[in-house]
């Protein structure tokens, strides 16, 4: 079957996609804090439509954490984190996102009252459920909050190590972009234990923390990265290695790391030879999608439709998804991209000498 004509946009809405930095709270639809703040009333988090959208305004990255410390305060009871856990996946899932690693930050829950095994039950609970109602699978990264130091780091460990949920595959490092070797022991246990690394590095600060996370926490992909480019050999270890970037355009505007869209350095990194995967990060914070991040990559990077099936497929491709779904979902890629019918002599503007 020939699908008609279509435009970009709607190529990008049905193209079967992975998602691999996007964070549990900052998913949170505005529609879902709404309705926690409402059970949980007394916080400076907005009730309304309008004063939520100012609210998710941020002047940097330091109010940005800000913010989303806010509304992880909304999160008191376990049946909060099942509701927003179970909404974000159904939210996914209606971009075509066939597989998706989400980055969990228990400690700020647990320290809110929440018992991990609490914690746990309930996203794993609403991970099961969601996958039967829409098919999407997801995994779990746990996050180190830095802003919360070695204390964090301890309790995320022991919570990844004691209590991890089936479906926890990766180890994370998020928050301001706080000295990462200090982490290094707790990674290198992680590690051991089989989970993969993926700290962020190199968005609100230099070269200089994508090194670090590299050599001192074992980083197989970079959340963010972006300063990467202001370095040339840093440039060149990520290629040697193979280490992905997981970039957000639009976080990267919002928080103030790139002050104009047309400045980004993904096309610079990915001419560079670097692999990149785009993605979403906190969208309803940041007034975006998966969708639309997709759209903005089209236009930085110069992508037809043979172009973006390529960007998707890198995503499942450098993913930490069994097998069989890779295999599943790459050729859910293909088959999309077959049934579009590009122009058969089109250049694949995602291919590089």
């Amino acid at each position: 079957m020939t699908l008609p004509p279509r435009t970009l946009s709607a190529f990008i809405a049905d193209l079967p996609k992975a998602e691999l930095h996007v964070h549990h709270v900052g998913s949170a639809a505005p529609r879902v804090v709404r309705e926690l703040a409402a059970r949980h009333p007394g916080t400076e988090v907005p009730h309304d439509a309008d004063g939520l959208r100012e609210f998710f305004t941020f002047t940097d990255f330091d109010h940005f954490i800000e913010v989303y410390l806010a509304v992880v305060g909304l999160l008191t009871t376990p049946q909060d984190i099942r509701l927003l856990t179970y909404d974000v996946i159904a939210g996914l899932a209606e971009q075509q996102v066939r597989y998706a690693e989400v980055t969990m930050t228990p400690y700020t829950s647990v320290v809110r009252g929440i018992p991990i095994a609490a914690y746990t039950e309930a996203i794993e609970d609403a991970r099961v459920a969601a996958e039967r109602d829409t098919g999407t699978v997801v995994r779990w990264i746990y996050d180190i909050p830095g802003e919360s130091g070695l204390a964090a780091a301890d309790a995320t460990l022991e919570y990844a190590l004691q209590h991890a949920p089936a479906a926890l595959v990766g180890f994370g490092l998020g928050g301001p972009e706080v000295p990462r070797a200090p982490f290094a022991p707790h990674f290198a246990r992680a590690r051991a234990a089989g989970l993969h690394s993926v700290p962020h590095a190199g968005e609100s600060t230099g070269p200089e923390s994508v090194w670090s996370a590299i050599q001192d926490l074992g980083a197989q992909r970079i959340g963010h990265g972006i300063k990467s480019i202001t370095d040339p050999a840093l440039v060149d270890l990520l290629i040697e290695r193979r280490i992905p970037l997981e970039i957000s355009p639009t976080s990267n505007l919002a928080t103030r790391v790139v002050e104009r869209i047309e400045d980004h350095p993904v096309r610079a990194l990915r001419d560079a030879g670097v692999l990149v995967t785009i993605n979403s990060d906190d969208p309803p914070m940041f007034n975006t999608t998966l969708n639309r991040e997709y759209e903005i990559a089209a236009g930085l990077l110069d992508l037809d439709e043979i172009g973006l099936a390529a960007l998707a497929t890198t995503a499942i491709d450098v993913s930490f998804a069994p097998e069989d779904v890779k295999a599943r979902v790459r050729a859910e890629i293909a088959s999309y991209l077959a049934a579009a019918a590009p122009d058969p002599n089109a250049r694949d503007l995602s291919a590089r000498d």
